[in-house]
């Protein structure tokens, strides 16, 4: 009979059929019903809705509705649990198969418009891909400062491949990159194909291929980066650098002069960021300097103004005008200290 009731009642304690309805209503409301009364619905048997009453075995009495309900929940919340779990070994197991595939095509819809690259093999293999579709320009922001042979070499093989099909690249640095011989024997292999400009300050690192696609990095260890192809990101990123290109200064090209004796070009970059409340590790960081080096830029230029101490530096530094535009070039510029040019 409990086979032949599975058959005519399918279903769940969360869905009794219209006979089970009745039966167990009327067991709730009474206490008991009589065992012949269940007969036609065994599925209250069988979901243990009704059993035995241990002092009449002719008689059937209920589970109580909070019982029901509590094992429904718990079952539920199983389910669900369970169903979670699934979806998150589908979301990493395709996940990572997407890794498995090239870059996505020029033009591809929304879904492929930001892609997350994990790795280091995952980011060379994308910047592979991208310059051997590169057929115009590369535009590069490369932080960070001297710029060492390995970092170089790495990206060689891609920047020879792009000489050789024509394609122009221009990349800015911080000006202290003027300073590595490595930077200048690449651009001196590259012949015309680079052009290369300084700020004091660039922002972090940036590839465009063609204006279609850009690199960017995705953490502060740059061992994921971020792989763009939406118009909106590239037209931004495209404006940003351009903006940041007329204000760089040719790598052939020297240095403005500060105009005022003893204190160097960036000495006075740090000076203003000393102005604006910076602590060291952030302006070197900003400048691509270490920390050591510009703590002796500090300490000069402590000497040079005069300053005993971190506050009258700032003083010092207002005074002079180092944490502002420089005075227009033929104005003079008086250390603390010094009379006016006039009265000597």
């Amino acid at each position: 009979m409990a086979g032949h009731g599975t058959e005519e009642h399918p279903h769940g304690a969360d869905r009794l059929c219209e006979a089970g309805d009745r039966v167990y209503s009327r067991a709730v409301r009474r206490g008991r019903v009589p065992r012949r009364d269940a007969e036609p619905v065994p599925c209250l048997l069988e979901l243990a809705l009704l059993h035995p009453d241990p002092d009449d075995m002719d008689w059937l009495v209920p589970t109580s509705p909070q019982e029901v309900m509590t094992r429904l929940l718990r079952g539920l919340y199983d389910d669900v649990s369970a169903s979670q779990r699934r979806m998150g070994s589908a979301v990493a197991a395709f996940e990572w198969y997407a890794r498995l595939g090239g870059p996505a095509p020029a033009g591809a819809g929304e879904g492929a418009a930001i892609r997350v690259l994990d790795g280091d093999s995952r980011i060379q293999g994308a910047l592979d891909a991208a310059t051997e579709a590169c057929t115009t320009e590369v535009l590069t922001v490369q932080p960070g400062g001297i710029r060492r042979e390995h970092e170089l070499s790495e990206g060689l093989h891609r920047a020879l491949a792009l000489r050789g099909r024509g394609v122009r690249m221009r990349d800015l640095y911080n000006h202290v990159a003027r300073h590595g011989q490595g930077l200048l024997n690449y651009l001196e292999l590259m012949g015309n194909a680079v052009e290369a400009r300084t700020l004091d300050e660039v922002i972090d690192r940036l590839i465009l291929f063609d204006r279609t696609v850009a690199f960017i990095p995705a953490n502060t260890d740059r061992t994921m980066a971020l792989e763009l192809r939406h118009p909106a990101l590239i037209a931004y990123l495209v404006t940003v650098f351009e903006r940041l290109w007329r204000l760089a200064i040719p790598l052939t090209a020297p240095l403005p002069d500060t105009r005022i004796e003893g204190i160097s070009h960036r000495e006075q970059s740090i000076a203003a960021l000393l102005a604006e409340g910076h602590q060291d590790a952030v302006i070197a960081e900003r400048l691509g300097i270490s920390v050591r080096t510009c703590r002796a830029h500090i300490a000069r230029l402590s000497e040079t103004l005069g300053a005993a101490s971190r506050t009258q530096l700032g003083v010092r530094i207002a005074q002079v005008g180092l944490h502002g535009p420089l005075p227009e070039v033929g104005a003079p510029v008086i250390l603390p200290g010094q009379g006016s040019p006039t009265a000597r």
